[in-house]
Protein backbone atom coordinates (compact mmCIF):
# COMPACT_ATOMS: atom_id res chain seq x y z
CA UNK A 1 0.00 0.00 0.00
CA UNK A 2 1.27 3.50 -0.65
CA UNK A 3 1.81 6.16 1.58
CA UNK A 4 1.73 10.03 0.77
CA UNK A 5 4.34 11.54 1.91
CA UNK A 6 4.66 14.55 4.48
CA UNK A 7 4.58 18.10 2.94
CA UNK A 8 6.70 20.84 5.06
CA UNK A 9 5.22 24.32 6.11
CA UNK A 10 7.54 27.19 6.89
CA UNK A 11 6.51 27.93 10.83
CA UNK A 12 7.45 29.41 14.11
CA UNK A 13 6.85 27.90 17.63
CA UNK A 14 6.79 31.07 19.08
CA UNK A 15 5.55 31.88 23.67
CA UNK A 16 3.60 34.86 24.15
CA UNK A 17 2.97 36.01 27.53
CA UNK A 18 2.05 32.70 29.38
CA UNK A 19 1.32 30.86 26.25
CA UNK A 20 2.69 29.10 23.17
CA UNK A 21 1.69 28.51 20.04
CA UNK A 22 2.95 27.73 16.10
CA UNK A 23 2.73 31.16 14.01
CA UNK A 24 2.54 30.77 10.30
CA UNK A 25 2.20 33.00 7.37
CA UNK A 26 -0.96 32.91 5.50
CA UNK A 27 0.44 33.05 1.91
CA UNK A 28 3.31 29.90 3.60
CA UNK A 29 -0.03 27.56 4.41
CA UNK A 30 -1.18 24.94 1.63
CA UNK A 31 -3.04 26.58 -1.11
CA UNK A 32 -6.25 24.62 0.37
CA UNK A 33 -5.56 26.42 4.03
CA UNK A 34 -5.24 29.72 3.11
CA UNK A 35 -8.89 30.14 3.17
CA UNK A 36 -11.07 29.29 6.02
CA UNK A 37 -13.04 26.31 6.01
CA UNK A 38 -12.24 21.92 6.64
CA UNK A 39 -8.63 21.75 4.89
CA UNK A 40 -7.33 24.59 7.66
CA UNK A 41 -8.85 23.24 10.43
CA UNK A 42 -7.89 19.76 9.44
CA UNK A 43 -3.99 21.07 8.69
CA UNK A 44 -3.93 22.94 12.39
CA UNK A 45 -5.63 19.76 14.22
CA UNK A 46 -2.49 17.63 12.57
CA UNK A 47 0.01 20.54 13.29
CA UNK A 48 -0.93 20.15 17.49
CA UNK A 49 -1.71 16.78 16.65
CA UNK A 50 -5.38 16.73 18.03
CA UNK A 51 -7.93 14.82 18.43
CA UNK A 52 -6.21 12.73 21.01
CA UNK A 53 -7.92 10.42 22.97
CA UNK A 54 -5.17 10.20 25.12
CA UNK A 55 -4.90 14.05 25.80
CA UNK A 56 -1.20 14.66 25.41
CA UNK A 57 -1.15 15.18 22.25
CA UNK A 58 2.66 13.49 21.32
CA UNK A 59 1.90 12.70 17.79
CA UNK A 60 2.21 17.16 17.27
CA UNK A 61 3.32 20.35 18.31
CA UNK A 62 0.45 21.16 21.21
CA UNK A 63 1.36 20.68 25.17
CA UNK A 64 -2.03 19.12 26.02
CA UNK A 65 -3.30 22.37 27.83
CA UNK A 66 -5.28 24.92 26.67
CA UNK A 67 -2.03 27.38 27.47
CA UNK A 68 -0.11 25.48 24.55
CA UNK A 69 -2.88 24.11 21.85
CA UNK A 70 -2.72 27.25 19.98
CA UNK A 71 -2.19 28.29 16.10
CA UNK A 72 -1.83 31.76 14.76
CA UNK A 73 -2.00 32.93 11.29
CA UNK A 74 -1.32 36.26 9.95
CA UNK A 75 -1.02 38.02 7.12
CA UNK A 76 -0.27 41.84 5.79
CA UNK A 77 -3.64 43.79 6.80
CA UNK A 78 -6.14 44.63 4.94
CA UNK A 79 -7.83 47.02 6.72
CA UNK A 80 -6.52 50.42 6.50
CA UNK A 81 -4.20 52.38 9.19
CA UNK A 82 -3.12 48.39 10.11
CA UNK A 83 -0.42 46.52 9.81
CA UNK A 84 -1.24 42.91 10.16
CA UNK A 85 -3.99 40.97 10.37
CA UNK A 86 -4.18 38.48 13.41
CA UNK A 87 -6.25 35.37 12.99
CA UNK A 88 -6.20 32.85 16.29
CA UNK A 89 -7.45 29.10 16.30
CA UNK A 90 -7.67 27.45 19.49
CA UNK A 91 -7.29 23.71 19.03
CA UNK A 92 -9.09 21.61 20.45
CA UNK A 93 -7.28 18.74 23.08
CA UNK A 94 -9.50 16.12 22.44
CA UNK A 95 -11.69 16.99 19.99
CA UNK A 96 -11.68 17.36 15.67
CA UNK A 97 -12.42 21.36 16.23
CA UNK A 98 -10.87 24.36 16.48
CA UNK A 99 -12.46 27.04 17.78
CA UNK A 100 -12.24 30.70 15.83
CA UNK A 101 -14.59 32.63 18.18
CA UNK A 102 -12.28 34.55 20.17
CA UNK A 103 -8.86 36.25 20.24
CA UNK A 104 -6.10 34.79 22.38
CA UNK A 105 -4.44 37.72 24.39
CA UNK A 106 -1.42 35.87 25.68
CA UNK A 107 -0.17 35.35 22.17
CA UNK A 108 -1.15 38.83 20.86
CA UNK A 109 1.99 39.93 22.59
CA UNK A 110 3.87 37.80 20.32
CA UNK A 111 1.93 38.91 17.31
CA UNK A 112 4.22 42.31 16.27
CA UNK A 113 7.34 40.13 17.39
CA UNK A 114 6.43 37.65 14.55
CA UNK A 115 4.89 40.70 11.92
CA UNK A 116 8.49 42.19 12.13
CA UNK A 117 10.62 39.51 11.64
CA UNK A 118 8.81 37.84 9.06
CA UNK A 119 8.30 41.14 6.46
CA UNK A 120 4.69 41.69 6.91
CA UNK A 121 5.40 45.29 8.32
CA UNK A 122 6.66 47.64 6.26
CA UNK A 123 10.45 48.30 6.97
CA UNK A 124 10.32 52.23 7.13
CA UNK A 125 7.77 51.56 10.35
CA UNK A 126 10.54 49.25 12.19
CA UNK A 127 12.97 51.99 14.04
CA UNK A 128 17.30 50.67 14.09
CA UNK A 129 16.61 51.22 17.94
CA UNK A 130 13.55 52.36 20.41
CA UNK A 131 10.35 51.25 19.96
CA UNK A 132 8.32 49.41 16.93
CA UNK A 133 4.46 50.75 17.63
CA UNK A 134 2.62 47.93 15.18
CA UNK A 135 -1.02 48.25 14.59
CA UNK A 136 -2.69 44.55 14.85
CA UNK A 137 -6.29 43.82 13.50
CA UNK A 138 -7.83 41.06 15.63
CA UNK A 139 -9.49 40.02 12.88
CA UNK A 140 -11.69 36.89 14.78
CA UNK A 141 -13.37 39.80 16.73
CA UNK A 142 -12.45 42.84 14.51
CA UNK A 143 -10.76 44.77 17.02
CA UNK A 144 -7.27 46.85 17.22
CA UNK A 145 -4.59 45.81 19.17
CA UNK A 146 -1.47 48.04 19.26
CA UNK A 147 1.51 46.14 20.34
CA UNK A 148 4.52 48.42 21.57
CA UNK A 149 7.76 45.92 19.99
CA UNK A 150 11.37 46.93 21.36
CA UNK A 151 13.86 46.98 18.68
CA UNK A 152 17.77 46.80 18.73
CA UNK A 153 19.75 47.17 15.68
CA UNK A 154 16.83 46.99 13.37
CA UNK A 155 16.08 42.91 15.01
CA UNK A 156 13.18 42.59 17.23
CA UNK A 157 14.65 42.53 20.90
CA UNK A 158 13.25 39.53 22.87
CA UNK A 159 16.04 39.35 25.60
CA UNK A 160 15.58 42.02 29.11
CA UNK A 161 15.12 41.88 32.60
CA UNK A 162 10.70 42.27 32.28
CA UNK A 163 9.46 39.38 34.89
CA UNK A 164 6.44 37.79 34.06
CA UNK A 165 4.46 35.70 36.54
CA UNK A 166 4.10 32.30 35.04
CA UNK A 167 6.72 32.71 32.97
CA UNK A 168 10.12 31.02 34.01
CA UNK A 169 12.56 33.27 32.41
CA UNK A 170 12.63 37.27 32.15
CA UNK A 171 12.59 38.93 28.39
CA UNK A 172 11.59 42.03 26.97
CA UNK A 173 8.46 43.82 28.07
CA UNK A 174 6.01 44.07 25.29
CA UNK A 175 3.21 46.72 26.07
CA UNK A 176 -0.14 46.00 24.61
CA UNK A 177 -2.97 48.09 24.02
CA UNK A 178 -6.76 46.44 23.49
CA UNK A 179 -8.28 49.17 21.84
CA UNK A 180 -12.19 49.73 22.35
CA UNK A 181 -12.24 46.25 23.96
CA UNK A 182 -15.97 45.47 24.38
CA UNK A 183 -17.02 42.86 21.61
CA UNK A 184 -20.04 44.92 21.09
CA UNK A 185 -21.13 42.68 18.17
CA UNK A 186 -21.62 39.41 20.92
CA UNK A 187 -24.97 38.62 21.95
CA UNK A 188 -28.65 40.04 22.26
CA UNK A 189 -27.84 42.97 23.83
CA UNK A 190 -28.20 46.36 22.42
CA UNK A 191 -24.27 47.17 21.34
CA UNK A 192 -23.34 47.32 25.45
CA UNK A 193 -20.49 45.56 26.88
CA UNK A 194 -22.91 44.28 29.30
CA UNK A 195 -25.11 42.00 27.33
CA UNK A 196 -28.00 41.53 30.11
CA UNK A 197 -28.30 45.17 30.60
CA UNK A 198 -26.94 44.41 34.21
CA UNK A 199 -23.77 44.68 35.70
CA UNK A 200 -24.79 42.02 38.42
CA UNK A 201 -27.76 39.45 37.16
CA UNK A 202 -29.30 36.32 38.72
CA UNK A 203 -27.77 33.30 36.87
CA UNK A 204 -29.70 30.21 37.52
CA UNK A 205 -27.88 27.26 37.33
CA UNK A 206 -29.49 23.45 37.55
CA UNK A 207 -27.55 21.68 40.36
CA UNK A 208 -26.13 24.58 41.45
CA UNK A 209 -28.25 27.21 42.56
CA UNK A 210 -28.76 31.05 41.52
CA UNK A 211 -25.56 32.67 41.73
CA UNK A 212 -24.56 36.20 41.24
CA UNK A 213 -22.73 36.93 37.72
CA UNK A 214 -21.24 39.70 36.11
CA UNK A 215 -21.37 38.81 32.42
CA UNK A 216 -19.50 41.43 30.57
CA UNK A 217 -17.90 41.55 26.69
CA UNK A 218 -14.29 43.14 26.67
CA UNK A 219 -11.79 41.25 25.90
CA UNK A 220 -13.33 38.15 25.71
CA UNK A 221 -16.74 37.10 26.78
CA UNK A 222 -16.34 36.54 30.51
CA UNK A 223 -18.52 35.15 33.21
CA UNK A 224 -17.52 36.62 36.59
CA UNK A 225 -19.02 35.03 40.12
CA UNK A 226 -18.56 35.17 43.75
CA UNK A 227 -16.09 32.14 44.70
CA UNK A 228 -17.61 31.57 48.20
CA UNK A 229 -20.62 31.12 46.13
CA UNK A 230 -19.40 28.02 44.72
CA UNK A 231 -17.59 26.91 48.34
CA UNK A 232 -13.97 27.96 47.11
CA UNK A 233 -11.68 30.60 48.66
CA UNK A 234 -10.40 32.35 45.34
CA UNK A 235 -6.62 31.31 46.46
CA UNK A 236 -6.76 27.65 44.51
CA UNK A 237 -4.20 26.77 42.62
CA UNK A 238 -4.59 24.14 39.93
CA UNK A 239 -4.90 21.15 40.68
CA UNK A 240 -7.56 21.97 43.53
CA UNK A 241 -9.84 22.15 40.58
CA UNK A 242 -8.40 20.36 37.67
CA UNK A 243 -8.85 17.01 40.20
CA UNK A 244 -11.86 17.45 40.58
CA UNK A 245 -14.20 16.08 38.23
CA UNK A 246 -17.53 17.37 39.83
CA UNK A 247 -15.99 20.85 39.97
CA UNK A 248 -14.88 20.80 36.28
CA UNK A 249 -18.62 19.56 35.50
CA UNK A 250 -20.13 22.14 37.31
CA UNK A 251 -18.03 25.29 36.27
CA UNK A 252 -18.49 24.05 32.85
CA UNK A 253 -22.53 23.89 33.41
CA UNK A 254 -22.59 27.37 34.96
CA UNK A 255 -20.06 28.44 31.85
CA UNK A 256 -23.23 27.01 29.59
CA UNK A 257 -25.86 28.74 30.68
CA UNK A 258 -24.10 31.82 31.38
CA UNK A 259 -23.62 31.23 27.40
CA UNK A 260 -27.37 31.14 27.23
CA UNK A 261 -28.17 34.20 28.89
CA UNK A 262 -25.51 36.45 27.54
CA UNK A 263 -26.97 35.38 24.29
CA UNK A 264 -23.86 33.33 22.74
CA UNK A 265 -25.59 30.67 22.52
CA UNK A 266 -29.39 29.74 21.86
CA UNK A 267 -29.13 26.49 23.97
CA UNK A 268 -26.79 24.73 26.56
CA UNK A 269 -25.83 21.97 23.94
CA UNK A 270 -24.58 24.64 21.91
CA UNK A 271 -21.05 25.10 24.20
CA UNK A 272 -19.87 22.02 23.34
CA UNK A 273 -19.38 23.65 19.72
CA UNK A 274 -17.67 26.71 21.43
CA UNK A 275 -15.39 25.63 24.01
CA UNK A 276 -13.05 29.13 23.86
CA UNK A 277 -16.23 31.58 25.02
CA UNK A 278 -17.03 32.47 26.77
CA UNK A 279 -15.15 31.95 29.98
CA UNK A 280 -15.59 31.23 33.56
CA UNK A 281 -13.96 33.11 36.18
CA UNK A 282 -14.24 33.62 40.29
CA UNK A 283 -13.36 36.24 42.33
CA UNK A 284 -12.71 37.31 46.08
CA UNK A 285 -11.68 39.82 48.53
CA UNK A 286 -7.32 40.10 48.02
CA UNK A 287 -5.92 37.25 50.79
CA UNK A 288 -2.21 35.88 51.35
CA UNK A 289 -1.41 32.80 49.65
CA UNK A 290 1.44 30.46 47.96
CA UNK A 291 1.90 30.78 44.31
CA UNK A 292 1.93 27.23 42.57
CA UNK A 293 5.84 28.13 42.42
CA UNK A 294 5.99 28.52 45.95
CA UNK A 295 6.41 31.99 46.21
CA UNK A 296 4.31 33.81 49.14
CA UNK A 297 1.54 36.63 47.60
CA UNK A 298 0.72 38.69 49.69
CA UNK A 299 -2.71 40.49 50.75
CA UNK A 300 -1.47 43.68 50.67
CA UNK A 301 0.46 43.48 47.20
CA UNK A 302 -2.91 42.53 45.33
CA UNK A 303 -6.06 43.98 45.18
CA UNK A 304 -8.25 41.04 44.29
CA UNK A 305 -7.90 37.16 43.97
CA UNK A 306 -8.91 35.96 40.41
CA UNK A 307 -9.50 32.34 39.01
CA UNK A 308 -10.29 31.35 35.31
CA UNK A 309 -10.77 28.49 33.37
CA UNK A 310 -10.42 27.69 30.16
CA UNK A 311 -11.12 25.24 27.71
CA UNK A 312 -12.48 23.02 30.41
CA UNK A 313 -9.72 23.51 32.78
CA UNK A 314 -8.22 26.19 35.44
CA UNK A 315 -5.89 28.30 33.76
CA UNK A 316 -2.18 28.04 35.47
CA UNK A 317 -1.70 31.98 35.54
CA UNK A 318 -3.94 34.01 33.35
CA UNK A 319 -5.62 34.44 29.95
CA UNK A 320 -4.95 37.88 28.72
CA UNK A 321 -8.21 38.64 26.89
CA UNK A 322 -9.50 37.31 30.39
CA UNK A 323 -6.98 40.26 32.06
CA UNK A 324 -8.83 42.55 30.18
CA UNK A 325 -12.15 41.56 30.86
CA UNK A 326 -10.66 41.86 34.54
CA UNK A 327 -9.38 45.77 33.98
CA UNK A 328 -12.79 46.44 32.47
CA UNK A 329 -15.05 45.78 35.03
CA UNK A 330 -13.15 46.32 38.15
CA UNK A 331 -13.10 49.93 36.70
CA UNK A 332 -17.03 50.16 36.69
CA UNK A 333 -18.31 50.17 40.26
CA UNK A 334 -20.86 47.69 41.50
CA UNK A 335 -19.81 44.37 39.42
CA UNK A 336 -18.23 41.13 41.29
CA UNK A 337 -14.95 42.26 40.30
CA UNK A 338 -15.11 45.92 41.39
CA UNK A 339 -16.44 44.56 44.29
CA UNK A 340 -14.00 42.09 45.07
CA UNK A 341 -11.42 45.05 44.65
CA UNK A 342 -13.37 46.83 47.45
CA UNK A 343 -15.20 49.18 45.01
CA UNK A 344 -15.23 52.14 44.21
CA UNK A 345 -13.51 54.14 41.01
CA UNK A 346 -9.86 52.90 39.67
CA UNK A 347 -8.22 53.20 36.54
CA UNK A 348 -6.06 49.89 37.06
CA UNK A 349 -5.90 46.86 39.39
CA UNK A 350 -3.41 43.81 40.55
CA UNK A 351 -4.65 40.77 40.41
CA UNK A 352 -3.42 37.34 41.85
CA UNK A 353 -3.88 34.24 39.94
CA UNK A 354 -2.33 30.89 40.49
CA UNK A 355 1.38 31.28 39.01
CA UNK A 356 1.53 34.88 40.95
CA UNK A 357 0.17 38.81 39.93
CA UNK A 358 -0.89 40.68 37.16
CA UNK A 359 -1.64 44.40 36.67
CA UNK A 360 -4.28 45.49 33.81
CA UNK A 361 -5.28 49.25 33.36
CA UNK A 362 -8.74 50.18 31.64
CA UNK A 363 -10.15 53.28 30.71
CA UNK A 364 -13.70 53.60 31.28
CA UNK A 365 -17.03 55.53 30.75
CA UNK A 366 -20.22 55.98 31.67
CA UNK A 367 -22.43 58.24 28.97
CA UNK A 368 -26.06 58.18 28.87
CA UNK A 369 -26.07 55.14 31.49
CA UNK A 370 -24.35 52.86 29.13
CA UNK A 371 -20.39 51.91 30.20
CA UNK A 372 -17.55 52.09 27.55
CA UNK A 373 -14.08 51.41 27.16
CA UNK A 374 -11.52 53.18 25.35
CA UNK A 375 -9.11 51.00 26.10
CA UNK A 376 -6.62 48.54 28.54
CA UNK A 377 -3.63 48.13 28.61
CA UNK A 378 -1.34 45.20 29.94
CA UNK A 379 2.37 44.36 29.68
CA UNK A 380 3.39 40.85 28.48
CA UNK A 381 6.69 39.46 26.79
CA UNK A 382 7.43 36.82 23.91
CA UNK A 383 10.47 35.50 22.04
CA UNK A 384 11.11 32.59 19.39
CA UNK A 385 11.25 29.16 20.29
CA UNK A 386 11.62 27.83 17.17
CA UNK A 387 11.71 28.41 13.73
CA UNK A 388 11.76 26.27 10.32
CA UNK A 389 9.35 23.81 9.39
CA UNK A 390 6.18 22.43 10.38
CA UNK A 391 5.79 18.51 8.82
CA UNK A 392 2.52 17.04 8.46
CA UNK A 393 1.47 14.10 6.14
CA UNK A 394 0.38 14.79 2.73
CA UNK A 395 -2.86 13.50 3.19
CA UNK A 396 -3.60 15.62 5.89
CA UNK A 397 -6.33 17.29 3.69
CA UNK A 398 -8.22 14.81 2.76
Amino acid sequence: MAYQAQIRIPATYMRGGTSKGVFFRRQDLPEAAQTPGAARDALLLRVIGSPDPYGKQIDGMGGATSSTSKTVILDKSQQPDHDVDYLFGQVSIDKPFVDWSGNCGNLSAAVGAFAISSGLVDATRIPDNGIATIRIWQANIGKTIIAHVPVSNGQVQETGDFELDGVTFPAAEVQLEFINPADEGEGDGDGAMFPTGNLVDELTVPGVGTLKATMINAGIPTIFINAADVGYHGSELQDAINGDAKALAMFETIRAHGAVKMGLIKEVSEALSRQHTPKVAFVAPSADYLSSSGKQVHADDIDLLVRALSMGKLHHAMMGTAAVAIGTAAAIPGTLVNLAAGGGKRSAVRFGHPSGTLRVGAEASQQNDQWTVTKAIMSRSARVLMEGWIRVPGDTFK
